[in-house]
């Protein structure tokens, strides 16, 4: 994949780039808002922006991309890719974006490495964004043309909202319009858009929480320093339209018959509920483990749609971790070392990142293959940076 005379200059300077990747980003993010601040209206996000969860998210892919390259030569890290396509492709990256951000990209990386970098290295830098621009276009235009319609956004109006434990929502969404709808995969999410009160648009991805298919329902906890949430709370009303992807996201269901073991913390419930649901649906006899954890049981956002569904599945368990527990849960943080896992199980989490970081050691731990464990982040993917 990298060329046989830039394969010895990244191998070579990759410890320099990948050392000073975090200190490029921000200077990339900088030039590229001067020169084109409409990006922030609709496309990235402003909060990410502030905390550096998206710089931090970059630096990570690009070094876990051209780490790959070196150390696997003949191959890409499909698994990363796919991750970051359905990401961008629910926020309607295009193509030309890409050439906008490699002329900033590497801007900034020439400002930082002033000192150092060569023709040379430039020119094996520019090999590797390429290599990765390439491949993640194809994949975005793979996944564009596999939906019902060709629009980015559709408008979906507000038919419900229903309190979902304490500080959580649930939205139920009905098609605004007649444009045909693309049937979600149990666990994919879709992008949301909403005007903030100074008027810029924003942008979060939820995930479907409730039924697939061409029904729209996802459920969002209240951040009270969050800039989207509070007007989806507070200011979006029944009756509203708003403005939805189509779904993304990779992390679904894998067809087969062996045990599925759903691992989720807080609002983390939302992807593994929905993929729970179709289980229930379909009257699956597949061995289904529900392992979730909450503060309290009144802050559990899907309670009752999760339990009913247990309760529909011959073959389904469910185990509960309370910080403040009750009868019948464990005490505590989520554990897997007095939980009988299935063997041969997939694993699917999602959660605070340090709560999946914990469980998919364990899981490792316990004997689950790494390939067989699959995971959901909300927000910028800061798992390859940390």
């Amino acid at each position: 994949m990298l060329s046989d005379k830039s394969f010895p200059v990244i191998e070579a300077t990759l410890p320099l780039v990948g050392s000073r990747i975090g200190e490029i980003t921000p200077k990339f993010y900088a030039r590229l808002f001067a020169a084109h601040p409409e990006l922030l209206d609709g496309l990235f996000s402003r909060s990410n922006q502030r905390s550096g969860n998206q710089q931090q998210a970059l630096a990570g892919s690009i070094a876990a991309f051209a780490s790959h390259l070196v150390n696997n030569p003949d191959t890409l890290p499909e698994t990363v890719l796919s991750r970051i396509a359905h990401r961008h492709a629910s926020l309607g990256i295009t193509e030309p974006q890409y050439q906008v951000v490699y002329e900033h990209l590497f801007a900034a990386i020439a400002e930082d490495l002033a000192e150092v970098i060569t023709p040379e290295i430039a020119e094996a830098w520019t090999e590797v964004y390429w290599l990765m621009a390439d491949a993640l276009i194809k994949l975005e235009k793979g996944l564009y043309a596999a939906q019902a319609n060709a629009k980015m956004w559709t408008p979906w109006k507000v038919a419900a909202k229903t309190p979902a434990g304490t500080g959580s929502m649930t939205f139920t969404l009905e098609p605004a319009d007649d444009t045909p709808i693309t049937a979600a995969l149990p666990g994919q999410y879709v992008s949301v858009k909403v005007t903030l009160p100074d008027g810029l648009r924003q942008v979060r991805q939820y995930s479907l929480s409730g039924d697939a298919g061409t029904s729209r329902s996802f459920t969002t906890k209240l951040d009270d320093g969050g800039e989207v949430s509070p007007v989806l709370h507070n200011s979006v009303a029944v009756g509203d339209v708003i403005e939805i992807s189509n779904p993304y996201g990779e992390i679904t269901l894998k067809e087969g018959d062996g045990p599925v073991v759903l691992a989720s913390a807080g609002i983390g419930c939302t992807p593994t509920a929905s993929i729970l649901r179709s289980l229930a649906e379909s009257g699956s006899d597949r061995q289904v483990l529900v392992l979730h954890a909450e503060s309290n049981l009144d802050s559990w956002a899907l309670r009752s749609q999760m339990t009913d569904d247990v309760e529909r599945l011959d073959g389904a368990d469910l185990q509960l971790w309370l910080e403040q527990p009750e009868a019948g849960s464990n005490a505590g943080f989520m554990t897997l070392r007095e939980v009988d896992l299935p063997a041969n199980a997939s694993l699917y989490l999602c959660g605070p990142l340090p709560f999946m970081k914990n469980i998919r050691n364990e899981a490792i731990s316990a004997g689950i293959p790494a390939t067989k464990i699959h995971y959901e982040v909300f927000g910028p993917d800061i798992w390859l940076a940390s």
